[in-house]
């Protein structure tokens, strides 16, 4: 991975142009040491949603917490540095979407920015919606993370959506300030996606089917688009949708009215056995908003929500918005602007968890990087670690996540926060050669360790010259991970010699009553 970033030596005082040699060299000195401690990554987040295509491309800074006595990276700066146009997410006749027209996109996406696909360093593609329904959705996500360089990664998932539209569209930072708990809604073509948060803590997420773009219309209002939801909310009203026949104005505000009543019923987790149960694409919120709650929407209906976008684009945006007016008016409810509507969720995707590891640690044998995709294993091991117990834990967690029998490389977290004891060290060492040496050395498959105490070189040289694993070792510290989560691991980055890691997790926010 290459990183030939330039710097601005004038930040440390210097003046190539009027500096002696001494002076260069010391600025020179000075620059060296800098990027010790401090490393620039280009991000970029991809939102293919049910109505709209975009783009978010930022830069962030990454420092040592050298004050600290520690090794890790962590996140200092995130700076936008291209927002794409937005796109209407292209579909071919057939329902799929249009691979070719989206590849176009992304490329004049990146030349807009000035970002070459080998520039980017991370981030993370977003299928959403009913564009997630598609049955080439996975082959979209792999066009786009192709398009993303080496280290660009696709996930998708409702939940995932409404934590990254929470945390992009800055409900979470206005949680955290307010110290107040904030209900969030992403409103997009096919999906809402609701967030519950406390003082800048995502508690539950849900999502329904309620978006603009359900239906889509001709010039003469007849129905050119349609999801099945809106055959499940017109069926509600005894509506006939029909692509032959044009729907009413009439039909058109009892249909928004449906969904607007079924999506804050499903948001204050009220008794409904009707419209919104049907409509539910995730388990329900747990409770509704209490005390003195916040209000915050995003997506492309909150543009219309907050008086930003006028221009109609034959679908159920407009009446969907008069709609939620009268609910929120209805419920005396007033809303909370965060500053991002539309693009929350790829502003959320751009920023999404980037760690780097920490310098101690050890990478032996052949290990082509950068992986891709791997899993978690998470073992529970006591405060005093033994062999036994070590290797047990390993054990049981393979099994809890199906991975007995394994046929790709997994990613064992030891969220062990002990002394550094060599004793300790080689009772843990000992445990994942036991566990896992039978199953990685028949298939090649390298050994990835992760800790988040700054011991990855120590106990992967035990597993090298001690215990004589089979198998190349990737150790790294520094990092913090848990079960459910999965990661890739990028090329090392000079002169620190770290490795980029992408965490990806699985949104299953613990529910706090």
């Amino acid at each position: 991975m290459g990183h030939d970033h330039d710097f601005d030596f004038s930040f440390f005082g210097h003046d190539d142009s009027e500096s002696s040699d001494s002076e260069l060299s010391s600025g020179e000195g000075e620059a060296s040491t800098w990027l010790l401690d401090n490393v620039e990554l280009i991000t970029v987040g991809v939102d293919i949603g049910s109505s709209t295509t975009h783009l978010v491309f930022s830069k962030l800074h990454l420092q040592r917490l050298a004050q600290s006595l520690s090794s890790r990276f962590v996140v200092v700066e995130r700076k936008e540095i291209h927002r794409s146009p937005i796109l209407l997410t292209p579909f071919a006749a057939d329902g799929a979407i249009d691979v070719g027209r989206l590849s176009e996109f992304i490329d004049q996406s990146y030349r807009g920015a000035g970002v070459e696909p080998a520039d980017v360093d991370t981030g993370v593609v977003i299928l959403t919606g009913v564009a997630l329904e598609r049955r080439n959705s996975r082959a979209v996500a792999e066009l786009f993370a192709a398009h993303g360089g080496k280290f660009v990664c696709a996930s998708a998932g409702h939940n995932l959506e409404g934590i990254l539209a929470a945390f992009g569209s800055g409900a979470v930072a206005l949680s955290r300030k307010q110290k107040r708990e904030v209900l969030h809604i992403d409103i997009g073509g096919g999906t809402s996606k609701l967030a519950l948060i406390r003082d800048g803590e995502v508690l539950e997420t849900s999502a329904i089917s309620v978006g603009a773009r359900l239906l889509a219309f001709d010039e003469h209002s007849a129905p050119i688009r349609i999801e099945s939801a809106a055959y499940t909310i017109a069926e509600s009203l005894g509506i006939d949708l029909n692509p032959n026949r044009p729907l009413s104005e009439f039909d058109k505000e009892r249909f928004a009215e449906a969904m607007a009543k079924a999506l804050f019923a499903s948001a204050f987790a009220e008794e409904d056995t009707g419209l919104s149960k049907q409509l539910m694409l995730t388990a329900e919120l747990s409770r509704g908003p209490v005390g003195d709650c916040l209000f915050s929407f995003s997506g492309g209906v909150s543009e219309y929500l907050f008086d930003r976008e006028a221009h109609v684009f034959n679908d159920m945006a407009k009446h969907l918005t008069a709609a939620i007016k009268s609910e929120l008016s209805s419920r005396a409810i007033s809303i909370t602007p965060t500053g991002e509507g539309i693009r929350a969720t790829a502003i959320g995707a751009s920023q999404f968890t980037v760690q780097l590891s920490g310098n101690t640690i050890l990478l032996t044998g052949d290990v082509q990087l950068p992986l891709h995709n791997l899993p978690v294993v998470c073992p529970r091991i006591p405060q005093i670690p033994t062999r036994e117990t070590v290797a047990q834990g390993i054990a049981t967690a393979l099994t809890r996540l199906d991975l007995d029998d394994l046929q790709a490389p997994i990613c064992v977290y030891l969220p062990w926060r002990g002394d550094g004891e060599y004793s300790v060290l080689f009772s843990l060492a000992a445990g994942v050669s036991d566990a896992l040496r039978a199953r990685l050395a028949p298939k090649k498959l390298p050994l990835i360790l992760a800790l988040d105490i700054d011991l990855g070189a120590a106990l992967g040289r035990i597993l090298s010259d001690e215990l004589n694993f089979d198998s190349p070792i990737v150790s790294i510290d520094g990092v913090e991970l848990r079960e459910l989560d999965y990661v890739d691991l990028g090329e090392p980055i000079e002169p620190t010699k770290v490795l980029p890691v992408m965490v990806k997790s699985l949104a299953f926010p613990t529910v706090v009553i």
